[in-house]
């Protein structure tokens, strides 16, 4: 199991950083100053499935981080 652990982890990485960047979106720095983007809308579709999948590649990655603590 330590083997193959860190090759897990680094494809998990990987899809984690993907998703992130494809929710780039609106995430510019005039949303601080109130710029139009700082409309609430709610997800829908892609969008949607984007962010619960970034929450559950992020609890997986850190569990199997912690996982990896406990090994050693």
């Amino acid at each position: 199991m330590k083997t193959i652990l860190p090759y897990i982890q680094i494809g998990i990485s990987i899809l984690l950083i993907i998703a992130v960047l494809l929710q780039g979106k609106g995430a510019g720095l005039s949303s601080v100053f109130g710029g139009a983007s700082a409309i609430h809308q709610t997800k829908r579709g892609a969008d949607k499935f984007l962010h619960i999948a970034t929450i559950v590649l992020g609890v997986i990655f850190l569990g199997l981080a912690v996982f990896s603590l406990m090994l050693k």
